[in-house]
């Protein structure tokens, strides 16, 4: 099974418009910080990729907006890997608040892994191939009815 992650964040001022709603381009700080962590246990750390010049770059972002987060709410970033090729690969993310258990957002980003500073695209590594294909965002909707979510690591 591929990794998964889940991780809290709480919504501050800097997240919000001025009617105390979460603004759409901090969704995208979340599902960074997400995505982060989904790298590091996919092998990919920062500080090496940082060292090696290896970095996985956004190639396509879509996001669905179900409910409104607000300032100081507490929400939950599930991610996980949803689909993998030669080059590239697309993660996915659920946000939620648990408190009375609302989605608030989907995400589904594509990526490439490249080489800097050339921009040289590069082959995932081999042993993403052994990661079961059959994961998708339906599934894991499914999957994560509940509040946990089998096989993900808490990551704080």
């Amino acid at each position: 099974m591929a990794p998964r992650i889940r991780t809290d964040v709480q919504v501050m001022f800097f997240d919000t418009d001025c009617g105390g709603v979460v603004s759409n381009i901090a969704y995208l700080r979340f599902i960074e910080i997400a995505r982060t962590h989904l790298a590091d246990e996919l092998g990919l750390a920062v500080v090496e990729m940082a060292q090696e010049q290896r970095y996985p770059v956004v190639v396509h972002t879509e996001i669905d907006y179900r409910r409104p987060a607000k300032l100081g709410d507490r929400l939950v970033i599930e991610g996980w890997l949803d689909r993998v090729e030669r080059a590239r690969f697309w993660c996915a993310f659920r946000i939620t608040r648990p408190q009375d258990n609302t989605l608030i957002a989907e995400c589904r980003q594509m990526l490439a892994l490249i080489e800097m500073p050339t921009g040289k695209l590069l082959r995932l590594p081999e042993h993403w191939k052994t990661y079961d294909k059959s994961e998708s965002i339906e599934r894991h909707k499914r999957e994560s009815e509940g509040e946990n979510v089998p096989g993900a690591k808490r990551v704080l």
